[in-house]
């Protein structure tokens, strides 16, 4: 089942499927290590909901709802 990471709760491993936005924004995600395959982690949301921290290939990244809402994630399993 594909969610996208703006829709993962806090916790949830998943690995990324797709990224469907604009060719600019997605080389950017991209050289940010955020490539189909990679595995991911919301660790939190601010306050207001915007953005997201996430755990990516051991470092933390934040991103804009909007930009993440447009990352197609596989659901993990947590152990």
């Amino acid at each position: 089942m594909k969610t996208s990471l703006a829709d993962l709760p806090v916790g949830q491993p998943a690995e990324i499927a797709s990224i469907d936005c604009e060719r600019r924004i997605s080389r950017r995600l991209m050289e940010m290590g955020l490539l189909p395959g990679t595995h991911v982690r919301v660790v939190r949301v601010a306050p207001l909901g915007d953005p997201i921290e996430l755990r990516v290939r051991n470092y933390s990244l934040s991103l804009r709802r909007a930009e993440a809402a447009q990352i197609a994630v596989s659901p993990e399993e947590t152990v």
